[in-house]
């Protein structure tokens, strides 16, 4: 509704003369002043949080991006949060089980634009209450073990379709979902197939099938602080003691590796990087319906990383590669059923004995154009409070610095076979 309100005011209404002898009539006439005033009942008011008016930038500001984060308390979770809230982002980020587990998450956008909901993942009502104002909706819902309630189908395949769908149908412009760098309809195999693997896959075509547009980011195995790559390898239930024995020397335990690590190669990514990749394809238009590979800039023989992990940590006279595998598969199976299974199992072992392929063709981080980090640079960060002596005074050149892995292609008379 909008009102005008016109005043003139005319010679008429003032009769007194001025000092100088000049009447006021000789004054040329005022139009007065018109005061336009614009109101919005409130059924204008737009239903979309993404119609808002936009800011000029920065975590105080608005993007225009509304984005429900499925699997926020998780790796990748946390850094993906934290990228969007600094740009300006609202982040609605649902939730089972205790809040305080997510509470921290809090932090990562400005103040009142991190919302938490509870939801079910088997809950189609609840689903579409934390999408229904969202323009972008990114599903980082994964698991690595198995329980009563979930299985792999249920989080990697039923769990993903259900949230494709429903965003679809809520009108969310993009939908970014993850899977793994190595899921295919028959993935590699060492003992036996990978299921996780498998289901990745299969979530990939579902989601395919709800939400077309979907944009599907294919990670590799993903370094950082608090990963699964960096801190498994220095943890002493990866370790055995089976490495090696003398008479006259003390026993050096082992880290037991398919082939020792010499028949498999990794790509391993930074964890911001792949975050980082997620933002740059939501703000760019031209990535709908793209697959995108996230690598590292280096491809490196496992061997050579877990050599490197050895020196930086400071255990190269205690801690050698091992093939012996026998024991370490048997203790998996065990740890299947057990809390320790959520780090150690059948699964974990046979997905780090894998190589990382590429597609030909598919777009990668670079294309995206994301800085990628090099591996050996920030691991010997990570890895320095997981040093032996780590407070100890050293002086300057007491130890020598631990040499970067050479990347795969400088063996040259290595042929790589998988079995």
């Amino acid at each position: 509704m909008a009102s005008v309100l016109v005043a003139k005011a005319t010679a008429s209404s003032l009769g007194r003369k001025s000092m100088s002898g000049q009447t006021w009539y000789q004054v040329p006439r005022a139009v007065g002043c018109i005061i336009i005033q614009q109101r919005d009942a409130s059924t204008n008011v737009p239903t979309k949080l993404s119609s808002m008016k936009r800011g000029t930038g920065g975590r105080s500001s608005f993007s225009g991006i509304v984005a429900t984060v499925f699997g926020a308390s998780g790796y990748l979770g946390k850094y993906v949060c934290n990228k969007l809230g600094k740009i300006g982002s609202q982040i609605i980020i649902p939730y089972r089980g205790d809040q305080t587990y997510i509470e921290r998450l809090r932090l990562t956008g400005d103040l009142g634009q991190v919302l938490f909901f509870p939801f079910e993942l088997r809950d189609e009502e609840s689903i579409r209450k934390t999408v229904q104002y969202s323009n972008v909706v990114i599903n980082l819902v994964g698991r690595q073990y198995e329980t009563r309630n979930y299985n792999f189908h249920d989080v990697h395949v039923a769990g993903a379709r259900r949230l494709a769908k429903i965003s679809k149908e809520c009108g969310v412009e993009k939908f970014i979902h993850i899977s793994h760098l190595n899921a295919k309809a028959e993935p590699q195999k060492v003992w036996e197939t990978s299921r996780i693997l498998k289901t990745k896959y299969e979530s990939e075509l579902a989601v395919r099938e709800e939400f077309p547009e979907a944009i599907i980011f294919k990670p590799s195995d993903m370094f950082g602080a608090e990963d699964n790559f960096l801190n498994y390898y220095t943890n002493r239930l990866r370790w055995s003691w089976y490495g090696r024995f003398s008479l006259f020397s003390d026993h050096i335990r082992g880290i037991p590796l398919w082939q020792r690590g010499e028949r498999t190669i990794k790509q391993p990514v930074f964890v911001s990087d792949v975050a980082e990749g997620i933002i740059k394809a939501i703000q760019n238009p031209d990535m709908v319906g793209q697959t995108i590979q996230c690598v590292g800039p280096q491809r490196y023989y496992l061997a050579d990383i877990v050599d490197f992990i050895i020196n930086v940590v400071r255990r190269e006279d205690v801690l050698v590669r091992s093939g012996y595998m026998f024991v370490p598969r048997l203790r998996a199976k065990l740890y299947n059923s057990l809390p320790m299974g959520r780090w150690y199992n059948t699964e974990k072992l046979e997905m780090e004995a894998l190589t990382d392929w590429t597609v030909p063709g598919n777009l990668t981080l670079e294309d995206l154009g994301v800085t990628l980090t090099q591996f050996d640079d920030m691991a010997r960060f990570f890895l320095k409070s997981k040093r032996r002596f780590a407070y100890y005074q050293e002086e300057l050149g007491e130890f020598d610095e631990a040499p970067s892995p050479k990347p795969a292609e400088f063996y040259q008379d290595k042929s790589l076979q998988i079995r």
